[in-house]
């Protein structure tokens, strides 16, 4: 594979080099801010040799290459930009809400320090390795005393990223807040300094106390802490931007630092570190109570909705919390999470495993023999959005596998003592005494989500989703071609009905193409051009949009209602002509609990096309601030063909989309 030809590709279609705004690379995704995101070419990129996916998420833009390659294309990248400076006047706006914004600013924060804490995690499972009773009672130490020192060392080892963690945030955690990342480390340091009380030690010794005119404030440090070290950056960044504005040039350099420092160190120990480490404590405490409490049924929620917490980026906001759990797990017992995310992985990978097994499309044969390894090892994501996600139900299966694990490693109270590669590697960031349950665990994830996708499978006729399964075009295309304009679509009526035909009247056994009408009235797009970055980066399957002439949402097909969500904005429809169908009305209308909303039919109900699905009050919605633009989306992802004809003010019986199975 040549990296540099692949990373030269990657630069022109992503709009050149003076797009590019800044390059970074997590465990398998190639993230880029670019200037202006119109001038990227998804398709093209896609097609790019090692990529499996790309999408927009906020202002960034993501491309997967997997676990290991992605490495080798940001080093290529990053050398044929040279040094790329983000202009701080020409930083885009950040978008989404407030906790799309939060999660963003941590993933930010600890996505770069994730490799110093997980080869402190794993240096710590290879403590636990010889300091563990696994042989007759006794462990390797104990067997051999030679080993002692190796041991010890190991240990001093494994500890200190866990004891420096307010170093690593503070560093990090002021870069992203704008201010001079290295005072950000000095005042992690500053946290844990000697002359403090050790954090661990609290309760056990008497703090020292600094008798400062009369006040006293008690010198305890802040190791392993997450919560303190997050705020006490945000106020070093603040103030130091502030001084930076009000000091003079020539005092700048000298002035600025000092009182930096001097500000937020005992803002830090007065009133801002107490605090937070209290709070710390109670949200550790908190959700480990919860979570022990509910005990399997806890477990299986979690393990359950793992996977599209994943999907959403929102896992990123877990790794404060789990460094939390772990730094305290003493009193923690240890970390939930990296077990949950554990069963979720194999999960996932043996989906992926049993597609392997089932399909006989060569190329998904391809892609499923690489990320399906590359999810048992603990990276999901090749599998989940070149894999489960476009079959939907393997995803489903793992989803369920994942539940079935997590709830009985709650039952039997399976705690991860370390972070580490979250999968079968798992086991060395785990007790030894908790090895079979973790191992029973895994084996139960991993059998119910195979199990399921072969059943799945069997039921649903997934062999014809996944390109007729030889990886051909299961019948020919019709010639009809759509308009990219905006206006009505003219002269194509018989090509359409052409289509339409077939697709009532197949010749084949196999319904190769069918029709779907607008379910609303109004303008329509192609959903690449919605007004939702997640629908229109087709992350959740292509289709169209609607910008509604009124509130009124009718059935697209025949077909039979599979799903009602509970707030009545969207549902499923799985289509007479084998075609799954999500019509989603509004654009974050999900905060509305229902209001604005009234449902016509139930779930499992048939309907046919024009029929009354449900109304939504367009006034009521613009006037919560929220876009009542609708999408209707084929969930069936990369295995489908969606050719959409715009059209500027098409009614509800207008000749919309045709869907064919590639």
């Amino acid at each position: 594979m040549d990296y540099a030809k692949i990373a030269s590709q990657v630069i022109e279609l992503s709009g050149g080099k003076s797009n590019i705004r800044s390059v970074a690379h997590c465990a398998t995704r190639l993230r880029l801010q670019l200037r202006n995101n119109d001038l990227r070419n998804e398709e093209a990129i896609s097609d790019l040799e090692g990529v499996k996916g790309v999408f927009l998420t906020q202002s960034q833009f993501q491309i997967i290459f997997g676990a290991g390659l992605v490495n080798l294309i940001c080093d290529e990248v990053q050398k044929q930009l040279g040094t790329v400076q983000e202009s701080r006047e020409e930083e885009p706006e950040e978008k989404g809400n407030a906790v799309q914004r939060f999660i963003k600013m941590l993933s930010d924060i600890f996505v770069p320090i994730i490799p110093a804490i997980v080869a402190g995690g794993l240096l710590m499972g290879l403590n636990n390795l010889l300091t563990s009773p696994l042989i007759g009672g006794q462990s390797l130490i104990e067997l051999y005393p030679q080993w002692q020192g190796l041991a010890a060392a190991i240990n001093t080892f494994a500890n200190a990223p866990f004891t420096f963690l307010p170093v690593l945030i503070g560093f990090s955690a002021t870069k992203k807040f704008g201010g001079n990342p290295f005072l950000g480390a000095a005042m992690g340091m500053i946290m844990v300094h000697p002359d403090l009380l050790n954090a661990y030690q609290i309760g056990v010794a008497q703090a020292p106390v600094w008798n400062i005119f009369g006040f006293e404030i008690a010198a305890i440090g802040y190791q392993g802490t997450v919560l303190p070290v997050l705020a006490v950056a945000w106020i070093l960044a603040s103030i130091e931007k502030r001084l930076h504005k009000v000091t003079p040039t020539w005092l700048d350099n000298l002035t600025t630092p000092l009182l930096s420092i001097l500000i937020t160190s005992f803002m830090t120990f007065i009133f801002v570190g107490p605090i937070l480490r209290q709070a710390g404590n109670l949200l550790a405490a908190g959700i480990t109570w919860t979570y022990n409490t509910l005990g399997p049924v806890g477990g299986a929620l979690f393990g359950f909705v793992y996977a599209p917490i994943t999907m959403t980026g929102m896992h990123h906001s877990f790794i404060a919390i789990e460094t939390q759990l772990l730094a305290n797990s003493a009193q923690t017992g240890g970390s939930f999470i990296f077990s949950t995310a554990s069963m979720n992985n194999v999960a996932q990978g043996a989906a992926v495993m049993a597609v392997l097994l089932m399909t006989k499309n060569e190329k998904i044969k391809s892609i499923c023999s690489a990320s399906g390894i590359s999810a048992l090892l603990g990276i999901t994501e090749p599998a989940m959005f070149g894999v489960t996600l476009k079959l939907k139900y393997p995803f489903y299966a793992a989803m369920t596998g994942s539940a079935v694990g997590s709830a009985y490693l709650a039952g039997t109270r399976t705690l991860a003592q370390a972070l580490g590669a979250a999968g079968l590697p798992g086991f060395i960031s785990m007790k030894p005494d908790h090895y079979l349950n973790f191992a029973i665990g895994l084996a139960l994830s991993m059998a119910v989500s195979f199990g399921l996708t072969i059943v799945f499978w069997k039921k649903f006729g997934l062999e014809r989703q996944d390109g007729n399964g030889n990886g051909k075009q299961p019948g020919r295309k019709s010639g009809v071609q759509g308009t990219a304009a905006l206006g009505t679509v003219e002269g194509e009526g018989a090509g359409i009905a052409e289509c339409a035909a077939k697709a009532e009247s197949p010749s084949e056994p196999e319904r190769a193409s069918a029709l779907f009408y607008s379910p609303m009235s109004g303008r329509i797009l192609p959903v690449s051009q919605s007004a939702d970055e997640m629908f229109a980066s087709r992350a959740l399957g292509d289709g169209m949009a609607v910008d509604p002439a009124d509130g009124l949402v009718c059935a697209p097909c025949d077909g039979t209602v599979t799903m009602i969500f509970p707030t009545g904005h969207a549902m499923g429809i799985a289509s007479d002509s084998g075609f799954e169908v999500l019509i989603h009305a509004g654009i974050d209308t999900v905060k509305l609990n229902g209001e604005g909303f009234e449902v016509f039919v139930e779930q499992g109900q048939h309907v046919k096309k024009g029929d009354r699905l449900l109304r939504m009050d367009l006034d009521f919605i613009r006037s919560k601030g929220l876009n009542p633009q609708t999408m209707m989306i084929f969930t069936e992802g990369a295995v489908l063909e969606v050719e959409v004809f715009p059209a500027a003010n098409g009614g509800a019986d207008h000749e919309a989309v045709i869907v064919r199975r590639k």
